[in-house]
């Protein structure tokens, strides 16, 4: 009796296949995610993937620009460190926009900007706004990355530990380190427009949603402040107080 056995080569080729995923899948894996390949490092190895979301901004805000919608379309590259960085992306997406432009016979007028989300980018914030239109401070990451904290890890390990012996006065994720984190933000905003004037400055994280936090803010020259929908009525109030003090004091 003669049988002839299963012919694996089919299943051989889709094992291959998924070994090859799976190869993939373990390469870019990271033992510290945080601070790994995310932000404009991602768009710099894989230029593909910002390119993408450019093209179809523009085409978009092209497609609204002929309905009569006017739209200024503002590009901001997360996470830059040194102005290189900023300098590689913002010139790979500048010529993605301007064919996108040229083909729709366009106009549009746009922005690039970043956001200041790590130390180095607020010590060095002068030298990025030669080449930013404006910045946002990602305070969440800013708080991250100043205090050496994982905010996953912090707030339900160790935070509440140090504000019950009083080693921290308030959780820096909710209110401003206005010592640590402020005086970056205040050394950043001072040295960026004073290199570029018209630099237009904000922030985007929970403190932006925060009264003290917001005063602060204020009084450090922010032009806006930007928090979750249901931090808006409270965002909105804090900022009117906080332009009535100011205007207080002045007189």
């Amino acid at each position: 009796l003669t049988r002839q056995l299963l012919n694996l080569t089919p299943l051989d080729e889709e094992i291959t296949e998924r070994n090859k995923m799976v190869s993939l899948i373990r390469s870019i894996s990271e033992s510290n995610p945080m601070m790994g390949l995310r932000g404009c490092r991602l768009g710099i190895t894989w230029p593909e993937i910002n390119e993408m979301q450019v093209k179809a901004i523009f085409q978009a805000a092209c497609q609204l620009k002929k309905e009569g919608i006017d739209v200024k379309p503002e590009i901001m590259i997360p996470l830059v460190g040194v102005v290189e960085e900023l300098l590689e992306v913002k010139t790979q997406l500048q010529k993605v926009a301007e064919e996108i432009l040229k083909e729709n016979k366009s106009d549009l007028k746009y922005k690039f900007g970043t956001m200041i989300e790590v130390p180095r980018a607020a010590l060095v914030a002068g030298e990025i706004a030669q080449h930013a239109d404006f910045f946002s401070f990602g305070t969440n990451d800013l708080t991250q990355m100043t205090f050496g904290y994982s905010r996953d890890d912090a707030e339900g390990k160790f935070i509440p530990v140090y504000l019950s012996k009083g080693i921290l006065k308030k959780n820096p994720f909710e209110v401003l380190d206005k010592d640590g984190v402020g005086k970056l933000l205040k050394m950043a905003v001072k040295d960026g427009k004073t290199t570029n004037p018209d630099l237009e400055c904000g922030i985007c994280g929970e403190h932006g949603g925060e009264p003290s936090s917001i005063e602060f803010f204020h009084e450090i020259g922010l032009d806006y402040v930007s928090c979750s929908p249901y931090r808006i009525p409270i965002a909105r109030v804090a900022a009117a107080q906080a332009q009535l003090k100011f205007r207080m004091k002045k007189s």
